[in-house]
């Protein structure tokens, strides 16, 4: 700048002098006179422009550099246990022209712990934020620039307790941006002594506040949180180990929710909203006001009836008032339906399967010449793979919701996840489950490889071929046959898959890849196959051991050519129906010679859309298997008729840790909200790939009392893992007197007959 001022005093003398050289010349005339002032103007005007380029160019005329104002200093909570963490936070302010990055420092007690740098646009503001924890107790003063505050760290109860926290409610359930959220949950203290628990509540993972409980023996009392609900978006609420979820929507709107029940192949169903054409499953926020349902008369196939609402409206269209969160769901005439799997995506629920139809009470084995009719056990295991499309990378956890769309009862036993780690040059997919299978190969884990075998050719039961249906992935299914295609089911054609599967001779394993869906057909088309049972016993005309709908079996070739039923406890399991799933069987060591063909008999209308043949060896994979955290609620209200002591609402952890005969029972509208915590997996190893299968094991059951099976719409009777089929009879019996404290402490929200 000493050189501009220099510059600048040389043109100010240099212009005085040239001034007085124009008015002194006083003999000239008026025209030279004003060329002269003309001159000087020009001259006045270059020289301005000269000082502005070269105060430009050495920085007096740049914009202010960046120049930061810090401010809002939070610290949360202000007073917490050992260990716990503190989030500390800052606005930073740029009032500067310029761009630039301001470097917080963190000094807690006079020493620095930290920093961290920030990059600030011109008039705009970021957050930083701090998390510390400390390993000593008391009173903490932190410093970052000349912002101070204090915190306080004390030492926390132990961690063994005799409190235990239930009824966690959060209300509302959904709020409005601005608005106050309540937390409750009721501490109980069942020891003989008195002692205090940490009730600490963390939103979306991240600690909030902690409060002490302190009880005498055998008291209760209320614990409260209030927070702010800032964030639209639905968002995670834990206390300790009970979690639920809310949702922040803006002034004015409230959240419709439309399902179908069953779900459709296609995943999704049409209808429409105020004469606009949606898709079911439907979730929307709207402003408040009344609303237009229609849903179609019959299903995606056009076959199966619209039915009723859930509260019991049989008119296909309806108005609602959209004054508070709303959840319809449309019921059509479909023989699917089990209890529903929906994963949490980040932002919500996505439908992922029905569970399988296995674990479904009251399936009848055979009926003898007397009428009297032998039931069936079933298998209530499932293993259902979760998309890790769904899983985002930074989620802390997998929750899924085990929901009950349909009017059933479910009798959940246990949950837990399969996390496998496997070669990325393989896929992995487990089996299905029957009762008759070998334990040995339920519910493992294959790794099968990705160039896989085409079978040489395909048949159906009528000579058609379909191999072009079964070599691709593709949702083009084969041709099914059986009862479902005669309304009275007297024309019954088994469906039948005769495959080729080349010279397999080599391979030292067999595997087949399988997606296939089977479809149950109506209800009441069932009622009249079983009646033709009935009149046949009472006409005299029944064989004993007749079996009603019996199991698939497989066949392959004997050393003379002719078919031959394989091993029970290796046979072709039923697929699962509602949704098409991929499953394995494995094949190895059941052909007694060269010859691989086989024969895949069903009963029920089974269509396969894709059958491939692995013979690649096991490759080396690493399962982790991960328990859960569980809670129960009603997800939307019923009608349904169904009655007895169902399990309260709440945690339910204890009951979905081992399949033990102790259920978490609900209803129509109930759903178990199931967390997997995911977060402290170490992530794969170079060249593995990661992949996620949900096991549950879970019974349920719907209205059989009107056939007379001897058990009407309600709890009782329970199932349990030992007895030999459902209903049972005596001496088999739910043994009420070991469970006494199970059913005296969940079973206690009491349903009675309307």
């Amino acid at each position: 700048m000493r050189d501009f001022a220099e510059l600048l005093k040389s043109f100010t003398v240099l212009f005085g002098a040239l001034v007085k050289v124009v008015f002194s010349m006083h003999s000239r005339s008026a025209v030279s006179k004003l060329k002269a002032i003309f001159l000087i103007d020009i001259m006045i005007v270059a020289g301005a422009a000269g000082m502005y380029v070269y105060f430009l160019s050495v920085g007096g005329f740049a914009p202010k550099p960046a120049s930061f104002v810090i401010s809002d200093l939070t610290i949360n909570p202000a007073e917490a246990d050992l260990g716990e963490p503190i989030a500390i936070g800052l606005n930073v302010t740029n009032v500067g022209e310029m761009e630039g990055a301001y470097v917080a420092n963190l000094t807690i007690n006079n020493r620095f712990r930290e920093n961290q740098t920030v990059a600030v646009q011109p008039g705009e503001s970021e957050e930083v934020e701090f998390t510390v924890t400390e390993t000593v107790q008391g009173n903490f003063t932190v410093r970052i620039g000349d912002l101070t505050g204090k915190y306080r760290i004390k030492t926390p109860p132990p961690e063994e307790s005799s409190i235990v926290l239930s009824g966690l409610t959060i209300t509302p359930r959904e709020a409005w941006v601005g608005s106050t959220v309540n937390v409750t949950i009721i501490a109980s203290n069942n020891g003989v002594e008195a002692d205090t628990l940490s009730v600490k509540l963390y939103l979306d993972d991240k600690f909030t506040e902690a409060k002490i409980t302190a009880l005498e023996a055998h008291n209760s009392t209320l614990v409260e949180f209030l927070f702010n609900a800032t964030i639209e978006g639905s968002h995670k609420v834990r206390v300790n180990t009970l979690f639920g979820t809310c949702k922040v929507v803006p002034v004015g709107t409230h959240t419709l929710t439309i399902l179908i029940s069953p779900m459709p192949d296609e995943g999704y169903a049409g209808f429409s909203i105020d004469g606009e054409q949606q898709r079911m499953p439907y979730t929307a926020v709207l402003p408040e006001g009344q609303y237009s349902i229609s849903v179609p008369s019959t299903d995606t196939t056009g076959t199966h009836p619209f039915l009723y609402w859930e509260n019991g409206l049989t008119s296909p269209s309806r108005t609602i008032t959209l004054d508070k969160p709303v959840i319809l769901v449309a019921y059509y005439e479909k023989g699917d339906s089990c209890p529903s799997l929906f994963v949490w995506n980040g932002t919500g629920y996505s439908y992922v399967s029905d569970i399988s139809n296995h674990g479904w009470l009251g399936y009848i084995n055979y009926m003898n010449a007397d009428g009297s009719i032998v039931f069936y056990r079933n298998n209530p295991w499932d293993y259902i793979p979760i998309d890790k499309n769904l899983l985002q990378a930074d989620m802390d956890s997998c929750v899924v919701r085990l929901a009950q769309i349909w009017d059933e009862i479910f009798y959940l036993d246990s949950a837990y996840m399969m996390v496998v780690d496997h070669p990325a040059n393989v896929d992995v997919y487990s089996t299905m489950v029957e009762q008759y299978l070998d334990q040995d190969y339920m519910g493992k884990i294959y790794t099968v490889g990705t160039n896989r075998l085409t079978p040489v050719s395909a048949f159906n039961e009528k000579g058609q071929n379909v191999l072009p249906q079964i070599s691709e992935i593709d949702d083009y299914f084969t041709p099914g046959i059986n009862g479902i295609t005669s309304l009275s089911w007297d024309n019954i054609q088994w469906n039948t898959l005769t495959l080729d599967l080349g010279d397999l001779s080599e391979a030292e394993g067999i595997k087949l890849v399988v997606r296939a869906v089977v479809d149950w057909g109506e209800g009441s088309d069932y009622n009249l196959w079983l009646d033709q049972f009935f009149n046949a016993a009472g006409a005299g005309e029944l064989p004993n051991g007749t079996q009603i709908t019996p199991p698939p079996y497989m066949e392959v070739k004997a050393a003379n050519g002719s078919w031959i039923s394989v091993p029970w406890n290796r046979q072709f399991p039923l697929p699962s129906s509602g949704t098409p799933r991929t499953f394995i069987v494995d094949l190895t060591g059941l052909f007694p010679t060269n010859d691989y063909h086989i024969r895949i008999n069903n009963f029920w209308n089974v269509t396969f859309d894709y059958i491939g043949v692995d013979t690649s060896l096991q490759q080396d994979t690493v399962v982790q298997k991960i328990y859960p955290q569980a809670s129960f609620e009603q997800w939307f209200s019923t009608s349904s008729s169904s009655v007895g002591n169902f399990t309260k609402y709440g945690d339910v952890t204890q009951l979905v840790l081992k399949a033990d005969d102790e259920f978490v029972i609900g209803r129509q509208g109930d759903a178990v909200n199931i967390e997997f915590p995911i977060n402290n997996l170490s992530p794969p190893v170079t060249g593995m790939v990661r992949d996620y299968f949900f096991f549950v094991n879970c019974w349920f059951k719907d209205e059989y009392g009107n056939w007379g099976f001897g058990f009407g719409f309600s709890v009782d009777p329970l199932p349990f893992q030992a007895m030999s089929g459902f209903p049972y009879n005596p001496p088999e019996n739910y043994s009420y007197e070991l469970h006494t404290d199970y059913l005296t402490e969940y079973n206690t929200r009491e349903i009675e007959p309307n």
